[in-house]
């Protein structure tokens, strides 16, 4: 649609004017630079959070090879899927990002395509904050033991876990500007932190392991004999990181020229996080200090809880130095899960925009004050908390919730994927992949169908109610939840975007209202 079939869109700037003829009122603040947006995305992919409190995971699931090398084969794959996300992303740059593109570019059933992921995404991103915030809350409290010898008691981790989310609400209440701001720092502080922490570990210890351990080095705690699954299985340390990148589009309405900025915000900040995971994850398994199968299971069952400090404190030899580095650690987590608070209330407004959460009237207002969607920010730190409520319980439940983020984002992710794919009338914006965007889309398809298979599996076995990988059951429950509620209302409301025109008297109730 041109601009000047839309005289009325002429009063607009370049992306007010873009954003009009996607079907859009520009109502939140756009003050964002291609640098926060990529800072917003980087943070939530955040190599010093992922990377250190899922380490556990790869390090009982392959050991070395799984942490080093597994993050290099699953951070290439990533880097297809972020590519293929990107450009459709540049074609339409709005905060609804996943569900909204599926709906543009089904040839059939738009609607339904667009609800079904909506509702993934919205899964995701609201497990992926519980995760991010659990994991950051499970840090701090290893950084408490180790200072004031605090013990951490999952009712201590859930307590601290509810304090820093809430904070995480405040923070995106006052403002884009401040998470703007607090965006490119924490940019900045993941940078420095990496290099900071990779010089402790390759100058302060005297020893180091060998290249060929460090790279194909294995070790096994899952029960499972059969090698390759073990493998597989480990690489969810590496998957869980790589999330949140879908960040990008849910900010681009606050974003500047975010046609190019918001697909290149999705596609820097995995290709940093690929090489800046790598050069920490390196780091930090080289500085091993028992490479014996006894000595990597005492890493898994550290004090701490978080056998990356337990490393810090082996091979530093020096408390104070390793108190530093998980501190490092702690504020980088910090600004993850802000950021995840960020993109979450941004993919859940624009959901309630286009009248498909219940209370959508609620979620979908933005402060005329600040330009922020204060109450959807809200909405999503109370489900982050009920979602992460059972690790008061049990902490495999934190492991069941990082499943759940993985399998429903990345559902969301290759739904608009495959689509764009399938659908060969797709005209595409000014940032895309030319010549290989076939090869890149159908990768892309291929690993996603692959994850989401692989973690949906039992990680350990035997199998039993602690054990159990409750992923599907989730993944399940939204799936039958939407359906239901497809049916039930979301047919009669549910618009794609401002200019669908109501189906149903319902619609025109809810609309009317």
């Amino acid at each position: 649609m041109s601009v000047e079939s839309n005289p009325q869109h002429a009063d607009l700037d370049d992306d007010a004017r873009h954003l009009a003829e996607l079907g859009y009122t520009q109502e939140l603040h756009r003050g964002m630079s291609a640098f926060s947006n990529f800072a917003v995305s980087f943070s939530i992919i955040s190599i010093l959070a992922g990377c250190i409190t899922s380490y556990g995971i790869a390090l009982r699931s392959g050991g070395p090879s799984t942490l080093v090398l597994g993050w290099l084969i699953v951070g290439v794959l990533v880097l297809a899927v972020a590519g293929a996300m990107a450009e459709v992303c540049s074609r339409y740059p709005t905060a609804g990002g996943l569900y909204f593109w599926a709906g543009r570019l089904a040839k059939k059933n738009k609607r339904e395509w667009a609800w079904f992921t909506g509702w993934f995404n919205f899964l995701g991103e609201v497990a992926v904050t519980a995760a991010i915030d659990f994991g950051c809350a499970t840090t701090w409290m290893a950084f408490m033991n180790l200072v004031w010898g605090v013990e951490a008691t999952p009712v201590r981790t859930f307590a601290l876990f509810v304090a820093i989310i809430v904070v995480h609400g405040l923070l995106n209440t006052f403002g884009v500007n401040l998470v703007s701001l607090l965006s490119n720092v924490s940019a900045w502080w993941h940078v420095g932190g990496v290099l900071v922490i990779v010089a402790a570990l390759w100058v302060l210890p005297e020893n180091h392991q060998s290249v060929s351990w460090t790279l194909t080095g294995f070790h096994n705690e899952t029960g499972w004999t059969f090698l390759p699954y073990v493998f597989l299985m480990g690489l969810l340390m590496a998957q869980y990181t790589y999330t949140g990148y879908d960040a990008s589009a849910h900010v681009a309405e606050e974003t500047k020229n975010a046609s190019v900025a918001a697909p290149r915000g999705i596609v820097t900040s995995v290709l940093v996080s690929v090489i800046g995971g790598f050069i920490l994850l390196y780091s930090i398994t080289a500085s091993i200090t028992d490479r014996s199968e006894e000595g990597l299971a005492k890493l898994s069952e550290s004090a701490t809880g978080l056998p990356p400090a337990q490393i810090f404190l082996d091979s530093l030899d020096n408390p104070t130095v390793a108190k530093f580095l998980l501190f490092i650690v702690c504020v980088a987590q910090f600004f993850c899960g802000m950021a995840s608070v960020t993109a979450n209330s941004r993919m859940s407004y624009a959901f309630s925009r286009d009248h498909a959460l219940p209370g959508s009237r609620i979620w979908s207002k933005v402060n005329p004050r600040t330009g922020t969607p204060t109450n959807s920010i809200w909405l999503c730190v109370a489900l982050s908390v009920i979602l992460a409520s059972p690790a008061l319980v049990s902490t495999t439940a934190y492991f069941a919730v990082t499943s759940i983020a993985v399998i429903g984002l990345y559902i969301a992710y290759v739904v608009p994927v495959l689509l764009r794919r399938l659908n060969r009338d797709f005209t595409p914006g000014p940032w895309n992949l030319g010549r290989f965007s076939g090869l890149v889309g159908w990768v892309a398809v291929v690993w996603v169908v692959v994850i989401c298979i692989l973690f949906v599996l039992p990680p350990v076995a035997p199998v039993d109610v602690s054990t159990f990988n409750y992923a599907p059951v989730a993944v399940l429950v939204v799936l039958a939840f939407a359906t239901i509620s497809w049916f039930v209302g979301g047919r009669h409301t549910f618009m794609l975007d401002a200019k669908d025109t109501p189906t149903s008297p319902e619609a025109e109730k809810v609309l009317d209202s």
